[in-house]
């Protein structure tokens, strides 16, 4: 395990020369480098430096922050955060540790270094760590719904190293009836271990009546990982079905009321009394 230095800021100043003001920047030190990248056990205590960079010809305030296992070097004790001045036409030198849990997993893990200065303006560099362990790719498409003229999903990446996905898209509705059928695909997402990602395809001219079962396959580490997740969905008309049948009900109500007025006329009438004394065969 590699010891953890005690830090100190180093200035650094450039040569006196008219340099436009294209703002501050943060890299990583060295030059060279896109980002940070660095392999360790678990446990691992690792070391860089990240550069402050100011062009200008104004001093600037920056603030850095870094994830969880990220600490900066500061005079007395170690910091999770760090206000830095840069004045003008010079750049800071800032070392920082990462320090990996024992308990953290292995494979591919992902954070970011941000500057954020006083007036509001933010830079980030990012920061990966593959910490050492078995490869084990893993990965799932989960919880597919259909919503108007979009099929959503989730993938999830259950492994140990970063994933970059491919998706096939297939809708295959009654009697063999293929209304969608998407070669696989990349997509511009990727996966560090542990990470939820929901994602949506456009389905523009869906079907208007059909019951349709909806596949999305995904594939990722060369084919060497695979899932698959699937809907049901229905697709009804329901306006026209609205029409069919408030048409059928009125229709039922004319028949109904066709019918009582038949039945009324042909019923019995009851003859008015004519005022004639009823004979009883009484004898008076």
């Amino acid at each position: 395990m590699r010891v953890l230095f005690l830090a100190a800021l180093l200035l650094a100043a450039t040569a006196p020369v008219a340099v436009a003001d294209d703002g501050w920047s943060v890299v990583p030190s060295g030059g060279g480098r896109p980002s940070f990248y660095a392999e360790g056990a678990p446990g691992a205590v690792l070391q860089d430096t990240v550069s402050v960079r100011n062009p200008s010809a104004e001093p600037v305030r920056v603030r850095l922050t870094g994830g969880d296992w990220v600490v900066f070097a500061r005079a007395g004790a170690p910091a999770r955060a760090l206000s830095v001045d840069v004045p003008a036409r010079t750049r800071a030198e800032v070392p920082f540790t990462v320090n990996v849990p024992a308990g953290a997993a292995p494979g591919d893990h992902a954070d970011t270094l941000t500057a954020r200065s006083s007036d509001g303006r933010s830079r980030t560099v990012r920061l990966r760590l593959r910490v050492g362990g078995p490869k084990v790719p893993a990965l799932t498409v989960e919880r597919v719904t259909v919503r108007g003229e979009r099929i959503s999903y989730e993938l999830v990446n259950r492994g140990t190293t970063t994933l970059t996905p491919n998706l096939a898209v297939r809708a295959e509705g009654l009697f063999g009836r293929r209304h969608l059928d998407r070669a696989p695909r990349t997509l511009p997402v990727e996966l560090a271990p542990g990470r939820r990602v929901r994602l949506s395809e456009p389905w523009p001219g869906r079907p208007v009546l059909d019951a349709v079962d909806v596949r999305l396959t995904v594939t990722a580490d060369g084919g060497a990982v695979r899932d698959e997740g699937a809907t049901a969905v229905r697709f009804v008309p329901w306006g026209a079905v609205s029409g069919v049948s408030v048409g059928a009900a009125a229709v039922g109500a004319f028949l109904v009321v066709r019918r009582s007025r038949r039945r009324g006329a042909r019923a019995p009438v009851e003859e008015p009394p004519c005022g004639e004394s009823e004979l009883t065969g009484a004898v008076t």
